[in-house]
């Protein structure tokens, strides 16, 4: 019998809606890192790396995000799933407990040259099973995107009613209509509105109405909702 080490590491989807070009709509983005040896080198990978003896999941998946790829805040981590595929990487065996993270839209963490924002609609090449993961926590988001109020964690503090369309857009793969969106979260007391206005914009207009989500940490608002495309 063929007996090999088991190594349990650690991979941490971070996710944010963000403009890869001027006047383009937002996508859904995921933080990678580019390989600089073998195995694979050049691909990219997922933040992470091996568990530490004296640390939980969560403190380690926090501990490789920050000095991976020097991103030391995120709105929301959460842990997902394992990937133990025996031959998922080559040699010694590694077991992956696989984590979500969310990044607000508005924020622009200063990331290392060998790291960049890639739309989850167009990886690039990545190791291993990295692509996968990837795949997987999306769905995953989607999911949560229905029956919970995660949203808070893609959006800034305060924000109208059409950049949280664009946000759940990009998030969903779907367009989403501003109004029905509106109605469906705040019967559920997800959102709620500010009182204040945003400034009008260059044409002018009617102020829109800023709304804000009413809780920063998740909850499920209705665990049999589920948000569809239209029809």
């Amino acid at each position: 019998m063929h007996h090999r080490s088991t190594v349990h590491e650690v991979l941490i989807a971070v996710f944010q809606v963000r403009s890869f070009a001027a006047g383009q709509a937002p996508e859904l983005a995921v933080l990678l890192w580019q390989r600089a040896l073998d195995p694979q080198k050049g691909s990219w990978s997922l933040p992470g790396g091996v568990l530490s003896d004296d640390e939980d999941l969560p403190t380690s998946a926090r501990r490789q995000l920050a000095e991976k790829v020097d991103v030391r805040t995120v709105a929301h981590l959460e842990q997902l799933s394992v990937f133990s595929d025996p031959e998922r990487v080559p040699g010694d065996r590694r077991i992956a407990s696989n984590f979500l993270g969310l990044v607000p839209i508005v924020s622009d963490p200063r990331l290392p040259p060998d790291t960049a924002w890639h739309p989850v609609a167009r990886l690039p090449e990545t190791s291993f099973d990295h692509g996968t993961v990837v795949r997987h926590a999306r769905n995953r988001l989607v999911a949560k995107l229905s029956y919970t109020n995660i949203g808070f964690a893609l959006a800034p503090v305060e924000f109208a009613m059409s950049t949280l369309r664009e946000i759940y857009t990009a998030a969903l793969g779907y367009n989403v209509d501003a109004t029905n969106l509106q109605r469906v979260l705040g019967r559920r007391k997800v959102i709620e509105p500010t009182g204040r206005t945003s400034p009008s914009g260059r044409t002018g207009g009617r102020p829109p109405a800023l709304f804000r989500f009413a809780e920063s940490s998740i909850r499920v608002t209705d665990e049999f909702a589920a948000l569809r495309p239209p029809t």
